[in-house]
C-alpha cells in the first residue's frame, strides 16, 4: 500500500520543451505548487500524446500508468486519501485519488452520458489529448482577440499554468472510464476559461461548485465543500451569497462540458460560447478575493 501512495504522491513536472513553448509565447510556471522534498519529479507530459487504449502496456495494464488494484486496495486508498484531502482540501493529489478509487459509478454514468451526445461521441471515439505537444500554439496566438483560442492562451499565460501539470490516471481499471476522468482533468483550464474565473482559491472553488453540479464527481463536491475553509469572512460571504448560487445555476442550465470538443472551438468567439451554452457572467470581479 506504501508503493500504491508513492505511486499516486508523484509529482507532475512540465517537460523541457513544454516549459520552452510556454515560456516562448510570454507564460511561465505555477508558484503555487512545490513537489515534496523526499519525491523525485517525474515529467509525464509525452504520456499526454498517447491516446488510452484497450491495448498491452504490460501484464495487467490496461493504459500507460495504470496501476491494477484490489477492491482492498481501493477502499484504503480511499480511507487514506479521503483523510488527507480532508484535513488538506488543496492536496489535488489526494482529491485526485479519492476520485479515481470512489468514482467509478459516476465515470460509467458521465461516459454514457457521452456516448449519447453526438460531440461527446466522437471524443471518446478519437481521444483527443491536450498538452503543451498536442496544443499549435502558433495557430492559437494568431486567432482573433475575443475568440475561445486567444482566451484559453490568454488564461494560461496571465495565471502562469500548463495543462501538462495535469495527473494521469492510475488506478481506474477500465481504460474508457480512464479515458473519461483524464478528459475532466484535461478540460479544467478550459472550464476557467469559459466562466471567466481565476485560478486563486475562490476561482478554483466556483470552478469545483459548477464542476460538482455537472458531474456529481466525488472530488468535486469535496472541494467544493471544504474549499472554503480558508476563505476569509468577508470572501467567504461573497462566495456564498453570490458566486456558488451562480456557479450551481450555471452549472445546472448548461450542458455537460465534457461533451464539448474543444479542441475544434478554437476559433468560435467566447461571447458566443458562452451563449450557446447558457453560461452568464459572474456576478462579481473574483480575482481580487482572497
Amino acid at each position: 500500500m506504501a508503493t500504491l501512495l508513492r505511486g499516486a504522491l508523484r509529482p507532475s513536472a512540465p517537460s523541457k520543451a513544454a516549459g520552452s513553448r510556454l515560456q516562448a509565447s510570454g507564460g511561465g510556471w505555477s508558484a503555487c505548487w512545490r513537489p515534496p522534498a523526499l519525491l523525485t519529479a517525474r515529467p509525464f507530459s509525452c504520456l499526454a500524446d498517447v491516446p488510452l487504449r484497450a491495448t498491452s502496456h504490460g501484464t495487467g495494464l490496461l493504459y500507460p500508468e495504470h496501476i491494477p488494484t484490489s477492491l482492498l486496495q481501493k477502499a484504503l486508498l480511499a480511507a487514506g486519501s479521503a483523510v488527507m484531502a480532508l484535513y488538506d482540501p488543496y492536496r489535488h493529489d489526494m482529491v485526485a485519488v479519492l476520485g479515481e478509487t470512489t468514482g467509478r459509478r459516476t465515470l460509467k454514468f458521465l461516459r454514457d452520458q457521452m456516448k449519447r451526445d453526438p460531440e461527446g461521441a466522437q471524443i471518446l471515439q478519437e481521444r483527443p489529448r491536450i498538452s503543451m505537444s498536442t496544443l499549435d500554439l502558433e495557430k492559437l496566438r494568431s486567432l482573433p482577440e475575443g475568440s475561445f483560442g486567444c482566451e484559453y492562451l490568454r488564461f494560461l499565460d496571465v495565471n502562469r499554468v500548463s495543462p501538462d501539470t495535469r495527473a494521469p490516471t492510475r488506478f481506474v481499471d477500465d481504460e474508457e472510464l480512464a479515458y473519461v476522468i483524464q478528459r475532466y482533468r484535461e478540460v479544467h483550464d478550459m472550464v476557467h476559461t469559459l466562466l471567466g474565473m481565476p485560478t486563486n482559491i475562490p476561482g478554483e472553488i466556483v470552478v469545483k461548485w459548477f464542476e460538482a453540479v455537472q458531474t456529481g464527481l466525488p472530488m468535486c463536491v469535496l472541494s467544493a465543500l471544504f474549499g472554503p475553509i480558508r476563505l476569509s469572512a468577508q470572501s467567504l460571504q461573497v462566495l456564498v451569497s453570490e458566486l456558488i448560487p451562480w456557479a450551481v445555476q450555471n452549472g445546472r442550465r448548461a450542458p455537460c462540458l465534457l461533451h464539448l470538443y474543444y479542441e475544434r472551438r478554437w476559433e468560435q468567439p467566447l461571447r458566443a460560447l458562452r451563449q450557446e451554452l447558457g453560461i452568464t457572467e459572474p456576478p462579481v470581479r473574483v480575482k481580487d478575493l482572497v
